[in-house]
């Protein structure tokens, strides 16, 4: 349920909305908007009687949220959620941010050199993984503490927030202690115990969708984190399973506008693993920028043929370069910017 305030509404008005729905043993989440002031009533389990609260003065009128996602709905928030990982680096409002690096990370001179190219190239955050879930058993698994510790030196010498993933509990403490933005795969999208621990935390987060999720099982792993109290999420398509083989997976372009409509928190675009091919990654990656993708998460690696994981889709650091400047040019042609990294000025224009 939400309870919409009037333009003129004072605090003593507001509070004693917060104070009603508590007395009626729900909680109240006052949400002060542009206009006028909004409360969320959390925990509603059907029996709810609004017409105690539309009889309070200051209150414009009650809505009935029906989505199982009430917290990530439209109806519960109208305005676009700005999610910040780090001083200009906003995901959400006109800017479009693009985080860019290798899979994993592999040793000091890769994750350093692979963040000097990402910041050259014009890209905003540095992407690369410490814990790495892999298919296989006997797959390269990633550093581990030692990959999140040349994580911060590649920050310290490039200026770039850090965006890693989260693999379990115990790996999210040492995750958060490093990374600006935790990124939680698509394998453990519904991951429940994993999405409260990490809403606890107070870090942005960035939600992979699941391999075989639709747009609602995204959404609901997202309350998840909003019911824990984190408001700093970035949703993220990464492609879903299809049968046809002939990429990786199967690029949802439509889950980005569908997702604007439906929820007020920002949606990236991966086409990295959305098609994993790397000559499908640009074309694509411009088509998700075009479709109102509020960021770009694009692999790409110094040297992709020495790779340890995910090579065949990862760009060379020109490529990289090229698809910031195209992007840069579609983003311009409707009415947004691509961000610019911290401290570079205009020099990554060119």
């Amino acid at each position: 349920m939400l309870v919409v305030m009037q333009h003129d509404e004072t605090e003593a008005q507001v509070a004693r909305v917060v104070e009603i729905i508590k007395e009626m043993g729900y909680e109240a989440r006052p949400m002060p908007g542009a206009q006028r002031t909004s409360v969320g009533l959390v925990g509603n389990d059907g029996r709810v009687d609004g017409s105690q609260i539309e009889s309070l003065d200051g209150v414009a009128e009650v809505i009935y949220v029906s989505r199982p996602y009430k917290q990530v709905s439209r109806e519960w928030r109208q305005e676009n959620t700005l999610v910040t990982i780090a001083p200009g680096v906003v995901f959400g409002g006109v800017e479009i941010p693009i985080i860019a690096g290798p899979c994993s990370v592999e040793n000091e001179h890769q994750i350093v050199l692979a963040a000097q190219q990402v910041r050259d190239a014009g890209a905003s955050a540095l992407r690369g993984g410490a814990f790495k879930p892999r298919s296989s058993p006997y797959s390269f698994q990633g550093l581990g503490k030692k990959g999140l510790e040349l994580l911060a030196l590649a920050r310290r010498e490039t200026g770039l927030p850090i965006v890693t993933e989260a693999l379990d509990e115990e790996g999210a403490h040492l995750v958060a202690d490093v990374a600006d933005c935790i990124q939680i795969g698509a394998r453990n999208m519904q991951n429940y115990a994993l999405l409260r621990l990490i809403g606890r935390l107070g870090k942005p987060v960035l939600l992979k969708r699941g391999m075989a999720a639709t747009i609602v099982d995204l959404l609901m792993s997202a309350e998840y984190l909003l019911a824990e109290g984190n408001t700093q999420v970035i949703l993220c398509e990464r492609g879903i399973r299809s049968f046809d083989p002939s990429t990786r997976n199967l690029f949802d372009l439509t889950a980005i506008p569908l997702v604007q409509k439906l929820s007020h928190l920002p949606i990236v675009a991966d086409p990295s693993h959305g098609t994993g091919l790397r000559d499908k990654v640009i074309p694509m990656g411009r088509a998700a920028i075009a479709a109102g993708a509020d960021g770009l998460l694009v692999e790409m690696h110094p040297n992709p043929e020495r790779a340890l994981s995910d090579g065949g889709q990862s760009l060379y650091p020109e490529q990289l370069t090229r698809l910031v400047r195209e992007a840069r040019a579609i983003a311009d042609a409707i009415g947004r910017t691509i961000t610019v990294p911290s401290g570079t000025g205009s020099a990554a224009e060119g």
